[in-house]
């Protein structure tokens, strides 16, 4: 049964963008998907291109209200940065943790990620 404030949270009117999202993944989406999915993280279920109030999230881990954000070099100019961080606290306001990885990051490091997600879900 979900909470109440989740319940509030979820933006029905985005729902079909995010279902757009999720058939038009990124190739580094795509990878972290195939780490993340079936609970293969210590049964943690993960969702991705999930609605959270007026923003879609990468993937989503709804019980440990943990999201993570993947940036690819469109997130390195100022205006995005800004975006990104008045995002992130948004979110946060929701009692949400924001894990934010570099695309290239996911590729390069990636049991270093897992690790850090991992870390996030236990906490």
């Amino acid at each position: 049964m979900r909470s109440f404030t989740m319940v509030f949270l979820y933006n029905k009117l985005l729902k079909s963008r995010a279902r757009t999202l999720r058939k038009k993944q990124t190739d580094t989406e795509t990878f972290l998907w195939s780490k993340l999915r079936s609970r293969q993280i210590a049964g943690h279920k993960f969702r991705r291109q999930f609605p959270i109030a007026q923003f879609i999230v990468d993937f989503y881990c709804l019980e440990k209200k943990v999201a993570i954000e993947l940036d690819g070099s469109q997130h390195s100019s100022e205006d995005q940065f800004q975006y990104d961080k008045n995002r992130t606290t948004k979110l946060e306001k929701f009692g949400i943790k924001v894990l934010r990885f570099w695309d290239n990051e996911i590729f390069n490091n990636t049991n270093g990620v897992l690790e850090k997600i991992l870390s996030s879900l236990q906490k």
